[in-house]
């Protein structure tokens, strides 16, 4: 019986120190806290909270308030470190034990970091005891009290301006008036909605929509839009005394655009984001209120233009009178403004010359491919769109599409044809009448004007536009040979340059499948398609002696780069430029009538296009450069003109004589 009693004294024992052994620790606790804190499991946080705790915040409650402090924050990357005592502690029930430990987070305003301690309290149950975590706001920030919530404060950057080569605003902010009601001085409603509507193009609608915003009261000023400090119109309508009362002015600030329409596709201009662009932009520095470059320059560079916002990530406190303490604060960064190599007076003058047309132009240094003017008529003015006036809209920008170059493509066909071989200066092709027809079966037809002579050199071909000559070359040339030296003039590639341009071709799939489509493509037809800028760089080596140029638009850039070393002889690009002389100056040249007082060199194009309709409509150009100066080329293009290359030689010339 004594054995007997012995080993069940043993059990015992070994029971005993078992228990004991699994008695909570406060540290347990703790660790499991601080885990369910980093990987934001928010329930099993408050399974640990003591239950007086629980009492005083429901579960719902607790995980709200978590969440929305720390999305209003757009908190990330918690860690939490901390060191739990080396030797094991000995707590009674009536302990209240603390962990001391350190918290850091990124935010929208930077890195929050703090100290702080978790104290802990032993809780009996009717099943199990258990050491909880005493909560309290302080836990989230040491400085949180009850009633108090995260918030964050955005101040806006100033956007980044855009200037002309010489300084000039081509997109700047400005002083603007802004116009707005006060609904509680407004007599009536309806006949001062009407007003406005006319003075300001904006729809009754859309004034109403403004007035009836739910924040709206009464001695509240609703903006409604913005005009320039000199839109002296709009304003001496406002100020007239028989204008509804209810309206007011306010000095304000706004994106204005110095040369308006005529740069309008070139600048672009900025409006409030969409719901679907701001979608686009998830996570980025955009909010419901931010405005963004919708097009052109703006778009291109917004993000430089931009800046970044200034944001403080503060506790605002419940108090009679308010204050906020700062977590974490974001400086603001103004956008970085941007100096392109356009000239205003160039650009005004290109478009002065083309705005009663449809068409597309490009104006370069040809000696250093600096861009001097980009201009798409009809234009319109972004102005009105970036103060929130009424306007009809934006038109499509054409000087960043591609088009059929027509004849202005004949140089670069001359060109290949001097390199190969197979063009001789002097050596002459018979050529009897205005029509050609080939033995594969296609037939070329001759402007009027180049059937004067049944002997015809490049010279007389490139003076008089004769397109049977370049189409027999063409084909003299062949079709793998003439699509892989246009690859020297940039075919085939994206053009190296800030603002986005769609790819000229030589042919769709990158073949000439028929001797008829190699033919065309000699004199700028077939599947031949250009922008006027490409158009205008692939002039360049007749300047620089061989060599094509890479555009360059930002002021900044190293200027002439080459795109392609010597793509031609300078023998070539002396005999080139000399026929291009011709065409201006001999009476017989498509572009005759020299300017006075300016040597120009040019090349005239017709090209018969698909039109809207079944119908063929002709597209014309003129392109041409100042040889004595050598600093200014213009590539103009005007779509479905009655006079073809006719109706464009001249604007091209007024435009030398207007910048003499």
């Amino acid at each position: 019986m004594k054995s007997g009693w012995k080993w069940i004294g043993i059990a015992v024992v070994v029971f005993l120190l078992a228990a004991c052994s699994e008695q909570p620790k406060p540290e347990d606790t703790f660790v499991s806290y601080v885990d369910a804190w980093e990987s934001g499991s928010y329930e099993k946080m408050y399974k640990l909270l003591s239950e007086q705790d629980k009492e005083g915040m429901p579960e719902e409650e607790f995980i709200e308030f978590y969440q929305s402090n720390y999305e209003e924050m757009a908190m990330d990357n918690l860690k939490v470190t901390y060191e739990l005592p080396e030797e094991e502690q000995e707590y009674d029930k009536e302990s209240t034990p603390s962990f001391d430990f350190s918290a850091s987070m990124e935010s929208v305003g930077g890195e929050i970091r703090f100290d702080q301690a978790a104290n802990l309290i032993y809780e009996e149950g009717e099943d199990s005891d258990r050491w909880a975590i005493e909560w309290s706001p302080a836990l989230l920030f040491p400085e949180m009290e009850k009633g108090d919530v995260v918030s964050t404060e955005q101040s806006d950057p100033e956007r980044g301006e855009i200037f002309d080569a010489n300084g000039k605003g081509l997109a700047v902010n400005a002083p603007v008036i802004e116009i707005g009601v006060v609904p509680g001085d407004i007599k009536n409603e309806q006949k001062l909605k009407e007003s406005l509507s006319e003075v300001l193009g904006l729809s009754v609608e859309d004034i109403e929509a403004e007035i009836n915003q739910s924040w709206v009261k009464d001695d509240f000023f609703v903006p409604i839009a913005k005009v320039t400090e000199d839109d002296q119109k709009r304003l001496n309508a406002l100020s007239d005394k028989s204008f509804p009362a209810g309206v007011q002015k306010k000095p304000s600030e706004g994106r204005i655009y110095p040369l308006g329409a005529a740069a309008a596709h070139l600048t672009g201009y900025v409006g409030f984001i969409t719901a679907e662009e701001l979608e686009e932009r998830e996570g980025q520095i955009y909010t419901t209120t931010s405005r963004i470059g919708k097009t052109g320059l703006e778009q291109v560079f917004e993000e430089q233009l931009r800046g970044v916002p200034g944001v403080n990530v503060l506790i605002s406190k419940e108090s009679e009178e308010p204050q906020n303490i700062v977590l974490a604060k974001k400086p603001v960064q103004d956008g970085e403004d941007v100096t392109l190599t356009i000239e205003s007076t160039i650009q005004r003058t290109v478009f002065n010359q083309m705005k009663k047309e449809s068409g597309a132009a490009s104006a370069i240094n040809p000696s250093t491919g600096e861009v001097k003017a980009l201009v798409s008529t009809p234009s319109y003015d972004p102005n009105e769109l970036s103060l929130g006036l009424g306007s009809d809209g934006t038109t499509r920008n054409k000087f960043n599409k591609t088009y059929s170059p027509g004849s202005t493509f004949k140089p670069i066909t001359a060109s290949i044809g001097l390199e190969t071989g197979a063009i001789t200066p002097g050596e002459e092709l018979t050529i009897n009448g205005r029509e050609y027809r080939a033995d594969a079966g296609y037939k070329v037809v001759r402007v009027p004007g180049a059937a004067v002579d049944n002997q015809v050199d490049v010279r007389d071909a490139l003076v008089r536009s004769d397109n049977i000559f370049f189409a027999r070359k063409a084909v003299q040339i062949g079709a793998e040979t003439l699509l892989e030296e246009s690859k020297q003039f940039g075919f085939g590639e994206e053009l190296p340059f800030a603002y986005p341009f769609q790819s000229s071709q030589v042919a769709k799939e990158g073949t000439i499948e028929s001797e008829a489509l190699l033919a065309a493509t000699g004199y700028g037809q077939g599947q031949v398609l250009m922008s006027p800028l490409h158009l205008a760089m692939t002039y360049t080596p007749f300047v620089t002696g061989g060599t094509l140029l890479k555009p360059t638009l930002l002021a900044d850039e190293e200027t002439s780069q080459a795109w392609h070393e010597q793509v031609i002889s300078a023998e070539t690009a002396d005999f080139i430029t000399k026929q291009l002389q011709a065409v201006v100056k001999d009476p017989e040249g498509t572009a005759h009538e020299p300017v006075e007082g300016l040597s120009l060199a040019g090349k005239t194009g017709t090209a018969q296009v698909q039109g809207d309709g079944e119908e063929l409509q002709e597209n014309g150009w003129f392109i041409g450069w100042d040889t004595s100066n050598k600093d200014l080329l213009v590539s103009m293009m005007f779509e479905n003109t009655e006079g073809g290359s006719h109706d464009v030689v001249p604007k091209v010339k007024n435009v030398f004589k207007k910048l003499q």
